[in-house]
């Protein structure tokens, strides 16, 4: 636990909880809800609890409790209100700090509630592109910051696999109705970044299609011969980070993996957009798409 972050700075209690910091400051000298300690150049320092603590005033002042009734609460009475609240079904916004109170206080029960409470009214598709893709942006955007430990991502990021991994199972259960194509997903080496293969995965089942799923960080070689298994093999990755030269890659993959079959390759991610944008000529058995609903508009 030594490398998880001790220390924040008010700035990153404004980036996280969304109250701008003089707010923060204001709630300190009018209502001492927090009491930060001072380096010796008098600049505010927050512990964990102070940045949990700002967390879920934010959660339920925005929930209607009023900073001053909030005030003359004990902490203990903070963080029950905060567990036994309803997350508004209607606003996305909520429980998008809903979820981020959970992963601050790597808490699991919040997080199972908050979801819970959505898929009352939302399908998980609406739940994955509505709130989760947003949290997991922001989540990127404070851990490139240092304002949360990758131990808080990681928490994260497992609790969502989780659901997702729940969804996809129920429809491996239900037999293909759509045959024209076989989909292989996979990362290339050194490719971990798999939340996004995983909901393309969900999303081709809920389209009905035959999906083989092989995982990150697959070498070419491995590939070679699934081109030969089906009439129309339809290879697809979903590209975060790696390969760092895309260009080479699927130039590559297009010689040893597709050439003289009927396989395809499709592309998601941020390396998908990247050469979208690029000027670089796609073989005609490589699709490039920037979104996942652009691609499925293709099935």
């Amino acid at each position: 636990m030594g490398n998880i972050k001790q220390n924040f700075s008010i700035k990153d209690l404004e980036s996280l909880s969304g109250i701008k910091a003089h707010t923060i400051r204001m709630w300190e000298k009018r209502y001492g809800v927090l009491k930060p300690k001072r380096t010796d150049s008098n600049i505010r320092t927050y512990d964990v609890s102070g940045l949990q603590k700002i967390l879920n005033i934010t959660f339920l002042n925005e929930n209607g409790y009023k900073i001053s009734r909030i005030s003359k609460m004990t902490d203990e009475e903070i963080n029950n209100l905060v567990k036994n609240i309803t997350t508004s079904k209607s606003n996305m916004n909520r429980a998008l700090k809903s979820f981020k109170v959970a992963m601050m206080n790597f808490d699991q029960a919040l997080f199972l509630k908050t979801y819970d409470n959505l898929l009352e009214s939302k399908t998980f598709g609406e739940i994955y592109n509505d709130v989760f893709i947003p949290l997991l942006q922001e989540i990127g955007f404070l851990w490139q910051a240092e304002t949360i430990t990758p131990a808080h991502e990681q928490f994260i990021s497992t609790l969502i696999k989780q659901k997702l991994f729940i969804n996809i199972e129920k429809l491996q259960f239900e037999e293909p109705s759509k045959t024209d194509k076989v989909f292989i997903l996979f990362l290339p080496e050194e490719e971990i970044h798999d939340i996004g293969l995983f909901y393309t995965n969900y999303e081709l089942l809920l389209h009905g299609y035959k999906v083989i799923f092989l995982g990150q960080s697959l070498p070419m070689d491995d590939l070679t011969y699934l081109s030969q298994l089906f009439d129309k093999t339809v290879f697809l990755s979903y590209l975060t980070v790696k390969p760092e030269n895309i260009e080479k890659y699927i130039t590559t993959f297009n010689e040893k993996v597709i050439a003289g079959s009927n396989a395809e390759y499709w592309l998601l991610g941020r390396k998908s957009v990247e050469l979208i944008e690029s000027d670089f000529e796609l073989p005609p058995q490589i699709k490039s798409f920037k979104t996942l609903n652009d691609l499925t508009l293709n099935l």
